[in-house]
């Protein structure tokens, strides 16, 4: 039997007890099993809250939700990146682990923040297709097998945040985001979606739209999916440039 003490994995979490409190960082410490993620630390820390001084304290909060990473809720910055805590595996990262809040969102309590504006982005550009009898749908139309992968690529967005965490653009309300842009091009591209192009090209037109990208291309770089956001974002740039001028030349 082996004398070697257990070896432990030590955490720092940059906490906030409320939005209106300051932040601060506190260090956990315990023991180390092969095969641990960020949430079973997390986990394991909330069972018993004493930091590693000896003292006790609150436990650590964050959301999370699907665990396989799909529903983007867990996401938060680990070791510096933007990242799911549900497949961030302690044995690919570097001690001390440091987890914080993303920063571009509204922080409500420790690593939990309030992604709303993304999906009120979302209301904006109309991402979804209408279904509710409003209009005559016909027979299922059949796509181009290209625009079929390329609209699937879209698809797999799950609202995580990682995208603007990384886009230098993206600071409170003066661009709405590769996200939403990348929603707007899903939808366009179907053949029923068509009927609410215009509605969704004029949610990206505004002040804070589509021409505010700085093209730093991390968007694409950050996406824990591979979703192709600079191409979506080229493409709608040009719809909305055609939409503009189109809309011009009819007035």
């Amino acid at each position: 039997m082996s004398s070697h003490p257990p070896k432990t994995v030590e955490i720092h979490i940059r906490r906030r007890a409320n939005p209106d409190s300051p932040q601060y960082w506190e260090q956990f410490e315990i023991p180390y099993r092969p095969n641990l993620n960020i949430i079973s630390c997390l986990m394991e820390i909330q069972k018993n809250p004493v930091n590693k001084a000896g003292e006790r304290t609150t436990p650590p909060v964050w959301h999370m939700n699907c665990l396989e990473q799909v529903c983007g809720i867990c996401t938060m910055i680990i070791n510096g990146r933007a990242r799911q805590s549900c497949s961030a595996l302690i044995d690919n990262l570097d001690q001390p682990i440091k987890l914080e809040p993303m920063s571009k969102f509204p922080n409500i309590r420790d690593l939990i923040v309030d992604r709303s504006q993304m999906f009120d982005h979302l209301r904006r550009v109309h991402a979804w297709i209408e279904l509710d009898g409003t209009y005559d749908l016909g027979p299922g139309p059949r796509m181009d097998q290209d625009d079929v992968m390329e609209r699937y690529a879209y698809s797999r967005c799950m609202t995580c945040g990682c995208c603007l965490e990384a886009c230098p653009q993206y600071e409170g309300d003066n661009y709405i985001g590769p996200q939403a842009i990348a929603q707007v091009r899903l939808f366009n591209m179907h053949p029923s979606g068509k009927m609410n192009r215009a509605d969704r090209l004029e949610g990206i037109m505004g002040e804070d739209g589509i021409t505010n990208c700085g093209n730093a291309q991390n968007c694409v770089k950050a996406c824990p999916m591979n979703i192709p956001l600079t191409r979506a974002i080229y493409e709608e740039n040009r719809e909305t440039v055609i939409h503009g001028l189109l809309g011009w030349l009819k007035g």
